[in-house]
């Protein structure tokens, strides 16, 4: 049998997922670990942080503005190439970036870098959806997340010893290379699986119309600026408030990666069953971390526990590509674009009105505050979602009835 005329009951779907997760790792690779080595950036370009600052925000602009041009223009490609096409573009971009010579060239290159980002992952997430059985969608889904989880356990601890032994530069040649292997393995494991829902621009657009959409990502945009508040300061925090050796930054980062894994994994399993509530329970609980931030920073065990939970809160992430999906039976590539644009306005937003805090005299620490503030935010967004999906369904079975 070929692979084009290979059925999703025939796949090998474990391998599929393994190298579906690899991508997201590289991602994560090269997003999250460009936080910690800002310091190292800086000393090597001879910047302030808030110029190295740029880099980060680079990526960001990239993911915004590649995701969906770059999820339109394949929507209707088979994902195994479209998935090539990505990879290819991660492997050059942060090779570049590498290679950089001055501190615009990398944020240029890191722009780069961004465009394929939100494209793979939508990419991804939605041939995750087509292999999977319909009741295990959202579970399929949160395994090709996990490659993402597992590098910030992993990756980015590893590469901020690497750079603060080596360079900054190995840890990005090191994203880049991964990207090579990637691509050969989508080449080897991936069939050339036709697309479950033929796309139209029409379509994709429509999506912009509804309005439960846009409520489901403010819960983004908004609530999830909380989880990079937080994290863009925890090595500003730890050397300055908790005041342990910089080794324990590592140690930190490892207990946020684990608790993304494992809240990934939980918040998965919790979505095939009650996406919505699961949502709205998972946000009261981070509010309630995000204040007792503030004061566990005084105790580095006290603080890596806290830091564990926050780090669950990234599985919503799976949450809201399912709930999406549900609300919108059409424009999936558009939904998977617009979510990564809404993951990375928030990537946006935290940090700066963490930084503002900040610079008006606040503690690092007292991030917490700030992060609660927007998680409540995304609480509200998630009410009205609430709201708005009972009144739908009520109209519904009035018009069954």
């Amino acid at each position: 049998m070929t692979p084009a005329a290979t059925s999703p009951s025939q796949l090998n779907t474990t391998a599929i997922l393994l190298v579906l997760a690899l991508g997201t790792f590289i991602l994560g690779l090269s997003e999250f670990s460009m936080m910690p080595m800002l310091p190292l950036i800086s000393e090597t370009f001879a910047s302030t942080p808030s110029q190295s600052g740029y880099a980060i925000s680079a990526y960001a602009i990239g993911v915004v503005v590649g995701a969906p041009i770059l999820m339109l223009t394949t929507a209707n490609m088979k994902k195994r190439h479209a998935l090539a096409i990505f990879l290819t573009l991660m492997f050059i971009s942060n090779g570049l970036s590498a290679m950089a010579t001055s501190l615009e060239q990398l944020i240029v290159f890191r722009f780069l870098s961004g465009l394929p980002h939100g494209a793979y992952f939508g990419a991804a997430i939605l041939l995750a959806a087509d292999i999977a059985p319909q009741h295990k969608r959202a579970s399929y889904m949160s395994k090709v997340f996990m490659g993402l989880t597992i590098a910030t356990i992993v990756g980015v601890p590893i590469v901020t010893l690497v750079g603060q032994n080596l360079s900054w530069r190995y840890c990005l040649a090191g994203a880049s290379a991964l990207a090579l292997i990637a691509l050969v393995c989508v080449y080897v494991v991936i069939p050339k699986i036709e697309n479950s829902q033929p796309s139209n621009l029409i379509n994709e657009f429509s999506v912009l119309k509804n309005k439960l959409v846009w409520s489901i990502l403010g819960i983004v945009i908004i609530g999830f600026g909380g989880v990079f508040c937080i994290y863009t300061y925890i090595a500003d925090t730890i050397l300055v408030v908790t005041q342990t050796p910089a080794y324990t930054i590592s140690i930190a980062m490892v207990m946020f990666g684990i608790g993304c894994t494992l809240g990934n994994y939980v918040l998965g399993k919790a979505a095939d069953r009650a996406a919505l509530k699961t949502t709205g329970i998972a946000l009261v609980c981070t509010i309630i971390f995000s204040v007792a931030y503030v004061s566990a920073s005084h105790n580095i065990w006290l603080l890596y526990a806290v830091i564990f939970f926050i780090g669950c809160s990234v599985g919503l992430a799976t949450l809201i590509q399912t709930l999406l999906m549900d609300v919108s039976p059409n424009g999936h590539a558009m939904i998977g674009a617009l979510v990564q644009c809404s993951f990375n306005t928030a990537n946006a937003i935290g940090p700066w009105v963490g930084g503002m805090f900040i610079a008006q005299g606040a503690m690092p620490n007292e991030t917490g505050y700030v992060a609660a503030v927007l998680f409540a935010g995304g609480l509200i967004m998630w009410l009205l979602s609430y709201l708005q999906m009972n009144k739908k369904n009520t109209q519904l079975e009035q018009c069954s009835a």
